[in-house]
């Protein structure tokens, strides 16, 4: 395998002039209209500039060097910072779809992480709708409150949403008809610090706690090996066995906590029993979330609306494209391929199995 000597081709696109007989007047004959929106650079190269921005983390400069260093291609950065908003709007559509689509799932995993934008903090919102046959949604947000919820998802809303334990989720649930699947990694992790205090009670207490969530969870991966019937009798018992060891804890405060949590949302931490493909964590949420966080830390954040479209719309894309199994280039290429020919945005939803 190996490179071509030249990595691109020029095409000369020429408006011929023509002289009106009446009035005199030069007119110049009108490009092609996919050559006018296009520009300088075409959809194939607006597309490898768009993905080495998105997908590799690169600055302006950065994709600057490359371009000239290995295509011998100059490209200043403003004419990089319009194949970008280009790019953002090709991706307008599909991303809108998707917006759409949220209040139509039947279950969804949820996380928000921070996002600096000029010394202020936005929050970047991620809705996971699991499966090959799924989607991933950002949206950057003013907002970390029950707001965004009711904005994307709708007062109706009746599907199973995973996420963490934090307070605009339980708003969001006292609500509406929702239900939740609250997560387990998070719980453990609370857990695990109680098991590591100094006072003894406290200690001892989260040590027995921990014992039983580690039967319910050997119960749940059994499943598959059990009758029905004897597969619920088994989770019952097992959660029932958690619900009493979290109920009954020390006069300690941070047990306590603990105790709170369960005797007044411990429903909604067993979910993932009693409705199948609901998984017991938001993992398959955060997970989305690190290429964002990383992001985020290499690029700084962005500096106003357009930036934010742009990150939102490409996060989308990429996250979406890897959960399907497509290709996020080709993706890039086909949707600015449609944005300068003005035919349909290919989309982001799933085909029918």
């Amino acid at each position: 395998m190996e490179l071509v000597e030249k990595l691109f081709e020029v095409t000369e696109h020429r408006a011929r002039l023509y002289r009106s007989r009446i009035t005199g007047e030069v007119v110049a004959a009108a490009l092609p209209e996919d050559v006018r929106l296009a520009g300088l650079v075409g959809p194939r190269l607006t597309a490898l500039v768009a993905f080495q921005k998105g997908a590799c983390h690169m600055s302006y400069t950065s994709i600057q060097t490359f371009l000239k260093d290995v295509f011998s291609l100059p490209l200043s950065t403003g004419q990089i910072a319009k194949i970008m908003q280009k790019a953002s709007s090709a991706l307008g559509h599909s991303h809108a779809e998707l917006e759409a689509a949220l209040p139509r799932q039947s279950a969804m995993n949820i996380d928000e992480t921070g996002h600096p934008e000029n010394g202020k903090r936005l929050w970047t919102w991620g809705f996971h709708a699991p499966g090959p046959q799924g989607f991933t949604w950002f949206h950057i947000d003013p907002s970390r409150s029950t707001e965004v919820l009711y904005e994307f998802l709708g007062e109706t809303f009746s599907g199973i949403i995973g996420c963490d334990y934090y307070s605009v989720y339980r708003k969001f649930l006292d609500e509406t008809d929702a239900v939740m699947q609250f997560c387990w990694a998070h719980l453990i992790r609370d857990v695990k610090f109680l098991a590591t205090l100094p006072d003894p009670v406290t200690r001892r207490y989260g040590e027995k706690l921990l014992a039983t969530i580690k039967c319910l969870f050997r119960v749940w991966h059994h499943r598959g090996a059990m009758s029905a019937e004897k597969w619920d009798r088994a989770a019952r018992r097992a959660r029932d066995g958690v619900i009493q060891r979290a109920r009954h804890a020390p006069q300690r405060s941070e047990a306590q906590n603990i105790a709170k949590r369960f005797r007044d949302y411990g429903a909604y931490y067993f979910t993932f029993l009693k409705v199948p493909d609901v998984e017991p964590t938001n993992n398959s949420m955060e997970q989305r979330m690190r290429f964002v966080a990383i992001d985020r830390k290499i690029m700084q954040g962005t500096r106003g609306e357009r930036g934010r479209r742009w990150c939102e719309r490409m996060w989308t894309v990429l996250a979406t494209c890897a959960q399907q199994g497509r290709s996020a280039f080709l993706f890039l290429y086909q949707s600015l391929l449609a944005y300068f020919e003005k035919h349909p945005s290919p989309s982001l939803l799933p085909l029918p199995p």
